[in-house]
């Protein structure tokens, strides 16, 4: 089956290129870099000649309000035009937990947006939901502050790993579209004010972590349940201690 992977050079993307070829895929990864550019639609319809699924993990390049949902936006209608005059049967997109019920930033607005194009386009789809990547953490420290001490909201999250995000993407686009939605997380749900200070911790950042619960998440408010996924949301199995301990060796091992 040809797949075509909107995204296919970043983190997920490349991940999920390598997944569907060791499944006997031919896998193509679609970027600016390849020639492809959803924004300006250069390259669209020659990448999905003869595509069967579409797989969209690209992200905006800049999380300013109206950036990011220029991006989605015109992305996204570029992205379902091209697949519709290709006659393409099925089209998987990576989003968010917690989309739909928009805690207060632009980025999460902008994904609700895109996924509202995808619902719209006519196209059989599936839409994996993710929690927060582990791989994150260490920006959402940074969005927090630089100085000795930083205020970090106490609303839940339970990141995932972006090997497991990206498995999960891949058997959806090996899948029969399910004209919805699936949610996926990490095995663990802990404060976020506790990921950062265990993250930081263990990388020897000498910041020291206050949990406050007007502390805003990339400019809005979460609560407990805001990033959290519903029940029967498919779990990982990487938490955050053994993803750090791999982070720890991997550094070692480099060195």
């Amino acid at each position: 089956m040809k797949i075509l992977v909107i995204g296919g050079t970043g983190l997920i993307g490349s991940k999920v290129v390598a997944r569907l070829r060791e499944h006997g895929h031919d896998a193509v990864a679609a970027a600016p870099s390849t020639g492809v550019n959803t924004l300006t639609g250069e390259g669209l319809d020659a990448a999905m000649a003869g595509v069967h699924t579409v797989v969209d993990v690209a992200n905006s390049p800049s999380f300013a309000a109206d950036d990011v949902m220029h991006f989605f936006t015109t992305a996204g209608h570029n992205i379902a035009a091209a697949e519709r005059k290709a006659g393409v049967a099925h089209h998987v997109a990576l989003s968010i937990v917690g989309t739909d019920r928009k805690p207060g930033n632009a980025y999460f607005a902008a994904k609700d947006a895109q996924e509202g194009i995808i619902r719209d386009a006519g196209v059989p789809y599936s839409i994996v939901r993710a929690t927060q990547f582990l791989e994150f953490t260490g920006g959402i420290a940074n969005e927090a502050g630089q100085g000795p001490a930083i205020s970090v909201s106490t609303g839940g999250i339970q990141p995932i790993a972006a090997e497991e995000v990206a498995a999960a993407v891949a058997d959806a686009a090996m899948a029969p579209p399910i004209n919805g939605f699936t949610e996926i997380a990490g095995p663990e749900a802990l404060p976020m004010d506790e990921l950062v200070r265990r993250y930081l911790r263990a990388k020897g950042d000498a910041r020291q972590v206050k949990g406050d619960p007007g502390a805003p998440y990339f400019g809005g408010v979460i609560s407990w349940g805001s990033l959290l996924p519903g029940p029967g949301a498919h779990l990982g199995k990487v938490g955050l201690d053994a993803w750090l301990a791999a982070q720890s060796a991997g550094a070692h091992g480099a060195a």
